[in-house]
Order: C-alpha cells, then structure tokens, then sequence
C-alpha cells in the first residue's frame, strides 16, 4: 500500500466511517440506487467482486472494459468495485470527478511486486528499450511506461510494434512469457507476478481433468506456463467468458479468480463451471483484495463520499500518456468496453 492510500485510509479511520453500524433493516439494493441517483454516481466493478455487487452494477468488465467505461462516463462520482490500482486509473482518466473505492486495502499482489524506485532503475539498465506496463500496476509505474496494456489487447499491442523494437514488459512476468511465446518475441520481463493465479495446482488440476474428461480448461494468461500448457482456452476475463458462452461444450474447469463464474452461470445456466483446485487447502481460489469489497462499504462509500482516490496532478499528467496511447490503440484495434 502505498503511503498517499495509507495516509487516506487513516484520515477515514479519524472520521469514524469504518465504525458505523448499518441498520440491519436496510434494503443496501435499494439504498445504493437512490444514493446513484441522489449523487449522480455510477458504480463500476470487476468481474471478480462479490455477486451482490456485480448484480448492482451499472458496468461490470475486465481492466480494458472498466477503463474504458470510466473514460466515458458521464457521471459525477465514480464508485469503483475493485482494487486500488483500478480506482486511481478511473481518476487518472476523471481528475474533476470524485473517485471512490469501497475499501483502501483492497490492494493487488502484482502491483505490490513492482515498486516504482525499483522499476525506475530496472528501466535505466535498459535505456533504448520501450515501456509496455499491464494495467496491474500503480500510477507509479505508469508514469514510467510508454503504453498500458490489459490481457485482452496485450498480445495486439506487441504486434503492432517493429519486429526490432526492443521492449520492456512489466509488471507480470507470466503474461509477459505467455506474450513473447505466442509472438516470438523476446520481451525483458519484470519479476513480477499475481498470487491468485500463481497458486493453482498443476497436479489438482491435472486429476480434476481425469474426474471431468469432458470439461474444457479455460485459463488467463497470468496463469504460470505449466497451467497454460494444457489448456483449452487462454484469455482475458472478458474472452473466456464469451468463449464459455459461445461454446457448445457444456463443461469447464475456470482456472482465473473465481468472481468470475458468477457471471457464466447468469449467461449460461444450462452449463456446468468448477473452479480449478488451488496449491492450498482451500476448495476455490479467491483474490483477498477483491473480496475486502462488501456491498455494505459499498453504501458507506457512497453514503460519506470516501474512502477518496486522490493524487498529484503531474503524476496523474505522467500516467494518463500511456493510458491514453492503450485506449487509442484499442479502438484502432476494434477492441469495446
């Protein structure tokens, strides 16, 4: 976490929000609407949150979706359902408008990985190497990239460059590897990389297969390369679940953050989704930042207007460049939120 959120998530401490008791009577579906209304908000969430927030959702998507719908809003609070690298890019995109996120903690492992003082001199012993930064980063890192990327048009964007252009990829050394393979390129890659899709179980997963023969592996690409390999389907969040729809398999073993399956089952009742088995104990594999979001904080933020997403202007100007370069990209690509 870094020390503008810390700071942020004490001064809420001071004001006494965490400490509010919800009237246990409340109707939160309903509360949360009128709150839409009453402060001209909108609230965005990714497809990992919990199913009562993305049922009370005006957009749900994945990083290039999310991003994408925040550019465009119209709204004058964004309440953003994710983490916090997600919230500080809607108000990287967003400056006049008040930017929320339901839980400061809600950070994220990858991000984490990549501190910008180091990235900074990781970047200095590659001087004529170009910056393509995943979306899974800080403003920090941003700042010091020359395009943004998500998972749906990383591979595009690498493609869209000269053969001979000599690149850094940060922060996610899984999908960096998983982008060089399927380019043929040979990307540096940051040593960075995501808890949730790190853990699942090659073996477990390998066994689960034997039990369902019939389902089809889907999997995103921070997955590590021995996940990929046998794989059916490797995608973004928003790409597998279209694959899962259209597919006319009825089975699949989802190896990504398991939100995500509330969003197959809605689509496609008549079809059946197991979550691949984790390197733990546990029976299903959950991102512990996305889950800190609770419908309950999520009336709280709207109702007191923070936790805030706030930060320097010239950091914001530094981050917003690759940003921009990403989502022009995208719409020369074809690529919709």
């Amino acid at each position: 976490m870094s020390v503008q959120i810390e700071n942020a998530f004490l001064e809420i401490e001071k004001k006494g929000y965490l400490d509010v008791e919800i009237d246990p009577s409340l109707d939160l579906f309903e509360e949360i609407e009128k709150l839409k209304r009453e402060k001209n908000a909108v609230l965005l969430a990714h497809y990992y949150q919990e199913p009562d927030i993305q049922d009370i959702a005006d957009y749900i998507g994945d990083s290039l979706g999310l991003a994408q719908e925040a550019a465009r809003t119209n709204a004058d609070v964004i309440v953003f359902a994710g983490v916090h690298f997600m919230a500080e890019t809607a108000k990287i995109l967003n400056p006049e408008k008040k930017v929320l996120l339901p839980d400061l903690h809600a950070g994220c492992s990858l991000s984490d990985s990549c501190p910008p003082p180091l990235f900074k001199a990781f970047k200095e012993q590659h001087p004529d190497h170009l910056v393509i930064s995943y979306i899974n980063c800080s403003a920090g890192i941003k700042a010091l990239s020359d395009i943004i990327c998500t998972s749906s048009n990383a591979k595009l964007i690498v493609e869209s460059l000269p053969k001979e252009q000599k690149i850094i990829f940060a922060p996610d050394r899984n999908l960096g590897a998983y982008i060089n393979k399927t380019t043929g390129r040979n990307m540096v890659l940051w040593n960075g990389a995501c808890m949730v899709h790190e853990i699942f179980s090659l073996e477990k997963i390998t066994k689960l297969k034997a039990r369902h023969p019939e389902a089809l592996l889907v999997a995103h690409p921070e997955c590590e390369e021995p996940i990929l390999r046998i794989a059916d389907f490797i995608g973004s969040t928003t790409q597998i679940l279209k694959y899962t729809e259209k597919s006319k398999n009825n089975s699949f073993i989802v190896a990504t953050e398991t939100g995500i399956m509330h969003q197959m089952q809605k689509n496609s009742p008549n079809k059946t989704f197991i979550a691949a088995p984790p390197d733990n104990a546990c029976a299903c594999n959950d991102c512990p930042h996305m889950k800190l979001n609770t419908l309950e904080k999520v009336y709280l933020c709207m109702k007191y207007g923070a936790p805030e997403v706030t930060m320097p202007e010239e950091l914001r100007l530094a981050a917003k460049k690759p940003i921009d370069r990403m989502l022009e990209l995208s719409k020369q690509f074809g690529l919709g939120g």
